[in-house]
């Protein structure tokens, strides 16, 4: 089994009181949605409907003053969605929180593996 399969990783997700959240799936939507140009391909490549990205998309959409995403409707080309500049510097910052919470506790983390149990 690859190494990336089993490294222990924190997770980070940011509450925003009281009841919206940012995590790595809409970040990791975000992604997908700049890859593939559209919230529906994106959406399938997570494993969700059309709906729940489009609902997550919304939501992010709210979340900031700015929206992350903006779709296209219709056309010959059959719409699309693309990331704001908001929405690429949201993603940025957010790896980049990630990175230093993990560079943070990694001493942490090596004390963890190293009392790990290696039954699975």
């Amino acid at each position: 089994m690859p190494k990336a399969d089993t490294e222990l990783r924190p997770v980070l997700r940011i509450d925003f009181p009281p009841e919206d959240r940012l995590g790595r799936g809409k970040i990791m939507l975000l992604e997908l949605i700049r890859e593939t140009g559209s919230i529906s391909a994106a959406g399938r490549a997570m494993d969700m409907s059309y709906r729940r990205a489009w609902l997550l998309v919304d939501a992010l959409n709210r979340m900031f003053r700015e929206p992350a995403v903006e779709s296209q409707r219709g056309g010959r080309q059959g719409g699309g969605a693309a990331l704001t500049e908001f929405g690429e510097a949201l993603i940025e910052r957010f790896r980049g929180m990630e990175a230093k919470a993990r560079a943070a506790i990694a001493d942490d983390l090596d004390w963890l593996e190293a009392v790990r149990s290696n039954e699975a």
